[in-house]
This record gives C-alpha cells, structure tokens and sequence, in this order.
C-alpha cells in the first residue's frame, strides 16, 4: 500500500500581514495620486507602477515595502499564526502593474477617465486588503487556477 500524496506546501511562504500592510501604504499613495496636481500624481503613479513592478517581477516578499515590513514592522507583532503562499499576491501585484499602466496612460495621454477608473480600481483593491484582509488580486488567481485546473483534470479524463 502506497502512502497517500500529499499536495506539497509552499516553498516559502508569507507573513499575509506584509501584503496588507502594503496594500495600506499603497491605498494612501493612490489616494494622494488622485487627489494631487498632475505632475505629483504621475511621479507618485510611476513610483507606485515600479513597486506593483518590483513585486510582480522579483516576488512580494522581495519588494522595498516587504524590507519595511520586514525590519521596522514584524519584530514588533506576534508570529503569524499561519504563513501563505506568495504566488497569489504576486498575481496579485501584477494585477496592480496592469492597472497603474492603465493609469498613466490615461494621465499622460489626456485621458482623465482612464486615469481615474484605472487608478480608482487598484486604490479600491487595495483599500479591500489594507481593511479587510481581502485581496481581490489574489481571489482571481484562486479562481483561475481552479478554473484552468478543472479544464485540465477534465481534459486528461
């Protein structure tokens, strides 16, 4: 009799309070960036691209704003009671990417309802995580992959 199998853990996974805890320091930059006159909004909108950048690139746990987490935040609250899988804030923060894009293109090519939908939705995700611990980023990754491995399940059968 065989062992039964195992679906294997996360490599590494993720304190889940360092995603919330840059999906408030990115709701108050993109709060700032709609509120602020253009040229502050499109250094703060690139600034904010670079980091959804950096971290749908390179990882969230690899992100300057995981560093602050890391070092200035985490060592003053109790161990997490569980750690997550880094891939769905990831897809997540591409998400994010597509979004901020969405927004400078708007903003820099004079299309002020691009700019404010685009940079409206991912203040609204992140505002979702920052106060409710709800990543709308991450719910779609869920929801494609069941959805794309149920296709391959059902194909192989």
């Amino acid at each position: 009799m065989s062992a039964p199998t195992q679906v294997p853990a996360p490599a590494r996974g993720i304190d889940p309070r360092g995603p919330q805890f840059t999906a408030s320091v990115t709701a108050v930059v993109l709060a700032v960036v709609l509120l602020a006159p253009e040229p502050v909004a499109l250094v703060l909108l690139v600034v904010q691209a670079l980091l959804f950048g950096s971290g749908a690139l390179a990882g969230v746990q690899r992100t300057p704003l995981a560093w602050v987490f890391r070092t200035a935040v985490r060592p003053r609250l109790a161990a997490p009671d569980h750690l997550e899988d880094p891939a769905p804030p990831r897809f997540a923060q591409a998400v994010g990417l597509g979004f901020a894009v969405l927004g400078l293109v708007g903003l820099v090519a004079g299309v002020p309802a691009l700019f404010y939908v685009a940079t409206g939705a991912a203040l609204v995700a992140a505002l979702l995580n920052a106060a409710f611990a709800f990543c709308l980023g991450c719910e779609v990754y869920l929801l494609v992959r069941r959805t794309t491995h149920r296709g391959s399940v059902a194909a192989s059968h």
